[in-house]
């Protein structure tokens, strides 16, 4: 495995969610500001499911980021490629997919 070029998609995927993360944060603001200003039920009721909605984007992408995080880590520690909770070698497959990949295909089925 190439470990260059996995460092570098996950800069770049990181960059990417960065960017989306700033993106979605600013559109929440907006969301809060709607709901402050007066208006009917209807107009309060779809700023607050906008806002849950902004919530879990927000949660996803910030745990996405922390994946990351720890894969670069790995990298540095010169454990990625393996489960972090078994210590067997993740496919190469499953890592071009996914290069943040924790757990095998398997140990990730059992963890949902």
């Amino acid at each position: 495995m190439d470990y260059d070029k996995v460092r570098s998609l996950l800069l770049a995927e990181r960059a990417d969610a960065e960017k989306a993360l700033r993106h979605v944060e600013s559109a929440a603001a907006s969301d809060r500001k709607v709901e402050s200003d007066p208006g009917d039920a209807a107009d309060a009721a779809q700023s607050l499911i906008a806002q849950g909605d902004d919530a879990a984007i927000i949660g996803g992408l910030r745990d996405r980021l922390d994946a990351i995080d720890r894969a670069m880590k790995r990298l540095d520690d010169g454990t990625y490629g393996r489960s972090v909770r078994s210590g067997l070698p993740i496919p190469e497959e499953r890592l071009e997919a996914d290069p943040a990949a924790e757990l095998t295909v398997e140990e990730a089925r059992q963890a949902s």
